[in-house]
């Protein structure tokens, strides 16, 4: 174990810090998260590394070429994801990786603003090790997830659907199998492929009880004024990933839903992304599994400073279901000196564990800070250390150390 972490920290402490996080050159949509796969594809394509590999030139030149002709716009990654825990009472380390398939196909209006997209993202989440990252947490007494995405699922869904533009691309509307966290609380560092590793600094601050990935359901969004947005949607709240297409029965048959409406302002459209407050109110349905019905409301605030700095507060409250907080507060930064290279990234959590999950843990506190490191075009390394106040499952320890190592090769 501490051969373990110290390579991790090792790592995490040689990477140069001139790191840069995204900025509207990206042209990134502002209402929608990095995840999403029109932002993914936009920012990976600006990506302004420290090395200019020629390597897959000409496959890039072929996929630019594609994309061109035909409005078919292809992406693949894969991402890697090293954990080493201090102080568990269980597993002290777990690895485990994602390889993605994703891309979007413009069919209608492409020469306009009102255009009409086909999305997509399939994946396999694989475990190196005898637990996944996303399993780490809990091993170690820890009340929340340090890699949320890197699971051992196997296949699976992350969403298909049609996102359509109208209004002079005022508005959009998506309906199909979603990932609520591409258009839910959204802010710049919320991807957990991205940004920062632990489930507490993403979408709710860990305090919305979110459903899975590819919930089949529908949303819309758009300006209603220069500077207010409102954007509204529901979803199955019984998606299962690994088998998608049983959706359709449990949204029609089951009818347990996951509802949301959020209201945000910012000085105008084009800033959307980065100067944003919003309030999210979302509830959630009793699940087939038995797990309670519930609602929360969650506030979030976000400032783009002289393209270098974003300093942000969050937080969230959850009244039942199975949020795996009752209440939160998260405060950070990211850091850019140099545009398209990455980001450095710091922010403290405290939450009170749910209840409901967790009947009678104490309060949590989580820091984490991150180094995003661009290093070609094709590959980004993000070095992670992470610091546990008081583990709610675990209070035989007053704290706990996770360093982390993060890899992503993307095309």
């Amino acid at each position: 174990m501490k051969r373990y972490l110290s390579l991790i920290c090792l790592c995490l402490f040689s990477v140069c810090p001139l790191m840069a996080a995204e900025t509207a050159d990206a042209r990134a949509n502002p209402r929608l998260s990095t995840d999403e796969v029109e932002n993914q594809v936009a920012l990976d394509r600006a990506a302004n590394p420290l090395y200019q590999s020629q390597l897959l030139t000409p496959l890039r030149n072929w996929r630019d070429g594609v994309a061109s002709d035909t409005g078919l716009n292809l992406a693949v990654d894969y991402n890697a994801l090293l954990l080493g825990v201090s102080d568990s009472p269980g597993e002290d380390s777990a690895s485990g990786g994602v390889f993605r398939f994703y891309g979007f196909w413009n069919l209608l209006g492409t020469d306009g603003p009102n255009k009409g997209s086909l999305n997509w993202k399939v994946e396999h989440r694989h475990k190196y090790s005898d637990i996944a990252p996303a399993d780490l947490g809990f091993a170690s007494g820890y009340a929340g997830l340090h890699g949320p995405v890197f699971s051992d699922q196997g296949t699976r869904l992350s969403n298909l659907y049609w996102k359509q533009y109208f209004g002079q691309g005022q508005a959009a509307a998506v309906a199909g199998f979603l990932d609520v966290t591409d258009f839910v609380d959204v802010y710049l560092l919320a991807s957990p492929w991205m940004g920062f590793t632990n489930f507490a600094f993403s979408t709710g601050s860990a305090s919305m009880d979110l459903p899975n990935d590819a919930t089949l359901g529908a949303a819309i969004g758009g300006m209603i004024t220069e500077n207010v947005y409102v954007q509204a949607g529901l979803t199955d709240a019984n998606a299962d990933p690994t088998d998608p297409f049983e959706g359709f029965s449990t949204f029609f048959d089951e009818s347990d839903y996951f509802k949301w409406v959020e209201i945000g302002f910012s000085p105008a459209q084009d800033q959307l992304y980065f100067n944003n407050v919003h309030a999210t109110l979302w509830h959630i349905d009793e699940r087939a599994n038995g797990t309670p019905d519930g609602w929360g409301i969650n506030l979030s605030w976000q400032q783009w400073i002289q393209d270098t700095w974003l300093p942000f507060i969050r937080g969230g409250y959850t009244e039942d279901s199975g949020s795996l907080m009752e209440q939160a507060l998260t405060f950070g930064f990211g850091y850019q000196p140099i545009p398209q290279r990455g980001v450095i990234g710091a922010a403290f959590h405290w939450g009170q564990p749910n209840d409901v999950s967790f009947e009678g843990a104490e309060d949590q506190y989580t820091t984490e800070a991150f180094w995003r490191y661009q290093l070609t075009k094709e590959i980004a390394l993000t070095p992670s250390l992470q610091y546990i106040v008081d583990p709610a499952l675990n209070p035989e320890e007053d704290s706990q150390w996770v360093a982390g190592l993060r890899v992503r090769v993307a095309l």
